[in-house]
């Protein structure tokens, strides 16, 4: 689905709990006209998208359940037509789960950035698991499937679930240490009777970062970007922590970022060559550069 379709589903589903919250009585036929969708579309809506909400149907004409009227804020609104849009977002795709969305203390275990998503069929119950033990604030143990082994973790704070360019991480604290687990690779998740404390700072941070790399330090890369290619990193941030330093008189750029990893840098820096240059810190490009020669006499280019 574009972004394009992706906006005009978001509002068209935020219109509809709009009325649906001021007590309106909609006529399926009546929304296919209003929207420029066909009846078939609005179908979908009421009885796919919205399977989640209480909805109740007399003469034809779709109403909400009379305890729920005038309940849902315009941001709950927000929330739940673009939930509803991406439902395959998410792994857990019970409606239970989008019903647990009405309740804003489990959104707050979520961050979604984006509306791609990786399979993550299957684990389910550990998507579950988490977002409870966050939102209790209740520590928790998992195995954790690292590259060189399985490694358990005993007494871990858990913050946040975030879906970053369609991977989903879990973000925690493991002693004094923020960390970012693939939830891919945990398992047999155990919520712990102890519980810690809230943290506004911790989670203004996450809203914040663009990536997922959360070192406790970072590191500001320095990149001179030529002029062939200076529009595509003027019109969005193609970096984490993007910012345009200086525009060139030949219409290059200089742009710095402040990155937990500088691997948050180099794969655009990579597929961008020749037009970009590392200019600090020194000695990362000739590393870059000593890493491609390697390549290409490995695979003989």
């Amino acid at each position: 689905m574009t972004t394009g379709n992706h906006d005009t589903l978001v509002y068209r589903l935020a219109q509809i709990l709009v009325k649906l919250n001021q007590g309106e009585k909609l006529d399926p036929l009546t929304l296919a006209d209003e929207f420029g969708v066909n009846l078939r579309t609005i179908q979908r809506d009421l009885n796919v998208r919205f399977a989640y909400l209480p909805l109740q149907k007399t003469d034809g004409r779709y109403h909400l359940d009379p305890a729920y009227l005038g309940k849902l804020s315009t941001r709950d609104i927000e929330r739940f037509a673009s939930l509803a849009g991406v439902r395959g977002l998410f792994p857990t795709l019970s409606d239970d789960f989008l019903g647990d969305i009405f309740d804003s203390r489990m959104q707050s275990a979520l961050l979604v950035k984006g509306h791609n998503y990786e399979d993550l069929a299957g684990k389910e119950d550990v998507f579950r698991h988490l977002e409870r033990a966050i939102v209790a604030r209740c520590h928790i143990s998992f195995d954790y499937a690292k590259d060189e082994g399985i490694k358990s973790y005993t007494v871990v704070a858990p913050f946040k679930l975030i879906n970053n360019k369609g991977i989903w991480y879990l973000v925690a604290r493991d002693g004094d240490k923020l960390k970012t687990f693939s939830f891919a690779r945990i398992e047999r998740v155990v919520q712990l009777d102890s519980r810690f404390a809230h943290e506004p700072e911790t989670d203004r941070m996450l809203k914040e970062e663009d990536g997922v790399w959360l070192g406790e330090e970072k590191k500001e890369i320095v990149l001179k970007i030529s002029r062939d290619i200076a529009n595509y990193f003027k019109r969005r941030k193609l970096i984490a922590n993007q910012v345009i330093e200086k525009e060139l008189e030949d219409g290059g750029l200089i742009v710095s970022a402040k990155v937990g990893h500088v691997n948050q840098v180099l794969p655009i820096v990579r597929y961008w060559i020749p037009h970009i240059r590392v200019i600090s810190p020194e000695g990362l490009q000739e590393e870059m550069e000593k890493d491609l020669r390697n390549y290409l006499e490995r695979t003989g280019g």
